[in-house]
């Protein structure tokens, strides 16, 4: 089953405000936070204001994801335990360096690895093997890793984007961008997001409610888009002995077909879940 995850906000987990507007925001994944956006003195209680809500069910249509300390930290295992019980649909591990650590944190639940280090990209294959669901980019980790000064075009970031989306594909599974750090550049954000689509990502992790509307918008299909995916469907179901057509003055193959029964599939998602 396909589920849209074009938007992919993270909520700091300690932060009960922004915990209750997020029940009513449009993005498609609420990614309540216990690693990053949380500072040590807060992580046992933000720990179970996460697992209380995540018990509650308390975001609707919305997939929703924990991301836990790294299970090397004093949290991790605590974290890893409670969350479990709790429910959610995706645990996040972050810092992942290999398969090992998937295997640690099997359970039920999925679980998504976030690739933030230079050894994760070198165990991408083994990673994505592993039994996880979702590979995220890290972006601002790995570049801190790599030692490398960020870039406006993330040139310095493209092999590792090709890579985590590529292993992704292998694996049937889905890839998500990084987030955009500038909150208040919207033009900024924009490009970024057209950047990742053009690698082929499935969407955005956000860190503002302000962003959901362009990721959703540039990350999911356009009614362009769905218009010409049926185009294409509706000319091969007419001439089902070719594998080749010519459409609207350009070729067609039936990796086109496949591609366009994705599209629309997710279009269906997305239209369930609103």
């Amino acid at each position: 089953m396909i589920r849209p995850r074009r938007s992919v906000l993270f909520i700091p987990g300690s932060n009960a405000r922004a915990l209750a507007k997020a029940r009513g925001l449009d993005c498609d994944v609420v990614v309540l936070d216990l690693e990053d956006a949380v500072a040590p003195e807060a992580k046992t209680h933000a720990r179970l204001v996460v697992c209380e809500a995540v018990a509650a069910r308390a975001f609707a249509n919305k997939e929703v994801a924990v991301r836990i300390n790294p299970l090397s930290s004093e949290y991790g295992r605590a974290d890893l335990e409670a969350v479990i019980k709790a429910g959610p649909d995706a645990i996040i591990l972050p810092k992942v360096r290999g398969a090992a650590e998937i295997g640690e944190a099997r359970s039920p639940i999925k679980l998504w690895a976030m690739i933030e280090t230079p050894r994760a990209i070198l165990h991408l294959d083994a990673i994505a093997a592993a039994g996880v669901d979702c590979l995220i980019l890290g972006a601002n980790d790995l570049t801190k890793e790599m030692r490398a000064q960020a870039m406006p075009g993330r040139e310095h970031l493209w092999a590792a984007m090709s890579l985590i989306v590529m292993h992704a594909r292998a694996h049937g599974i889905d890839a998500i961008d990084a987030t955009f750090n500038a909150i208040h550049d919207a033009e900024g954000f924009a490009a970024s997001c057209t950047l990742g689509r053009g690698f082929g990502f499935d969407g955005k992790t956000l860190i503002h409610p302000g962003q959901i509307e362009a990721a959703n918008r540039i990350f999911g299909p356009g009614v362009e888009d769905v218009e010409d995916a049926r185009r294409i469907l509706a000319a091969f179901a007419q001439n089902p002995g070719k594998s080749v057509l010519g459409l609207d003055g350009r070729m067609v193959e039936r990796l086109h077909a496949e591609e366009a029964s994705r599209l629309l599939a997710l279009a269906e998602a997305i239209k369930s879940r609103c």
